[in-house]
């Protein structure tokens, strides 16, 4: 796909301009790095204060007096435990178990929440979620729907959102803003401005640090971008990419769908069965993952840390005892840990900490060991 078709965040020109390496990441145009590069990037997060464009990333708002009860029945975790002004990581799952996808649910009210979905599922996402709504034949596509007791509506367009992450990131956040983010607790939000501009203030991330991510119209997106690097340079904040957002999210044992979560990828093989709630009530594969459960799942994610020198990539086979036995969904370097790490997708009897694997990396097996995860937790 050339750059002319693949979709923009509103701040692509900024990125072009700054020096930004450009990539096609699920249909959009996304720097996967600057000139500082990934290390640096991920470093400065991890030390500082970095600075992520996630534009690309889906808001589905749902509201009307069977708002909750509805996204309920579609997703893992309990939304009716949500309090006004918090959010919580849940996934849409197949009849199956499978996971649709992963997001985040917002509350606003007993009758106004917000799914903020991943940028290249958003279109099957909607799709999703608007088959499970009555008369879902008669919805206008990827726009709005309305059912009587609640209406969908996808503005993934009408916003930018903009991350800033690391030790550093509410110091400089809160030059910009009245609102006072030492009262925001972990994962959750509030409505204020940000240098002038309205906009949901969320304190949440991917990358295993402290910070926020700042949900705001989308032509505010140069102008917030630009006066965040500004406001945060004496802190040495800088701007990221794709690059160190996978590595940091790595680090710090955070899954990626695609990679650790798929359709045929169950939360509970994931290690996500702290957002499965089986005994919230119904809700879609909910009877396949309590067979799953009570069965025993027969595979499961599990981490990894290289033995020997080699770096594990997405994809590449692992063998213990000379059979081959699972595949590594993720794989990188860790900056900050300085060590290979990755995630693997293997039967459960190889999947505990200690347990020796071997990774083919180009042709040659490579020792690794199974570790606890995450790899990374920052000191609160």
């Amino acid at each position: 796909m050339s750059s002319e078709e693949l979709k923009k965040t509103p701040l692509n020109d900024v990125h072009r301009a700054s020096g930004g390496k450009m990539v096609d990441f699920g249909g959009w145009d996304m720097p996967v790095q600057y000139g500082a590069g990934v290390i640096e990037e991920h470093m400065a997060t991890r030390t500082r204060a970095g600075l992520f464009d996630v534009s690309h990333m889906g808001e589905i708002w749902v509201e009307g007096p069977d708002a909750i009860p509805f996204v309920n029945r579609l997703t893992t975790n309990n939304v009716t435990k949500l309090n006004d002004g918090q959010a919580h990581y849940s996934c849409l799952t197949n009849e199956k178990g499978g996971v649709v996808d992963d997001l985040l649910v917002y509350r606003f009210g007993p009758e106004k929440l917000l799914l903020v979905v991943n940028a290249g599922t958003t279109e099957k996402d909607w799709k999703w979620i608007a088959s499970h709504a009555r008369r879902a034949e008669h919805y206008p596509s990827f726009i709005e729907a309305e059912t009587g007791t609640f209406t969908l509506r996808n503005d993934s367009s009408k916003y930018c959102q903009i991350a800033i992450q690391g030790p550093k990131a509410t110091e400089i956040l809160q030059r910009l803003t009245d609102t006072d983010l030492s009262s925001i607790k972990y994962y959750w939000f509030t409505t204020g401005q940000v240098d002038g501009v309205d906009g949901i203030i969320s304190r949440t991330g991917y990358t295993g640090e402290d910070g926020f991510e700042f949900y705001a119209p989308a032509g505010k997106a140069e102008q917030l971008w630009n006066k965040m690097l500004e406001t945060g340079k004496e802190e040495g904040i800088i701007p990221c990419g794709l690059a160190a957002r996978n590595t940091l999210r790595l680090e710090a044992g955070m899954s990626l769908y695609g990679h650790e979560l798929s359709d045929d990828i169950t939360p509970l093989e994931a290690g996500l069965g702290w957002i499965t709630k089986l005994d919230k009530g119904d809700f879609t594969g909910r009877e396949a993952l309590l067979a799953q459960k009570e069965a025993g799942v027969t595979r499961k994610i599990a981490g990894f840390e290289m033995t020997e020198p080699g770096i594990a990539r997405d994809e590449y086979d692992v063998y213990v005892n000379g059979e081959k036995c699972g595949i590594v969904t993720s794989g990188s370097p860790a900056p900050f840990l300085k060590t290979r790490i990755g995630y693997a997708m293997l039967p459960v009897e190889f999947a505990n900490p200690g347990q020796e694997i071997k990774i083919d990396i180009r042709g040659k097996h490579i020792a690794a060991k199974v570790v606890p995860t995450p790899f990374y937790k920052r000191e609160k």
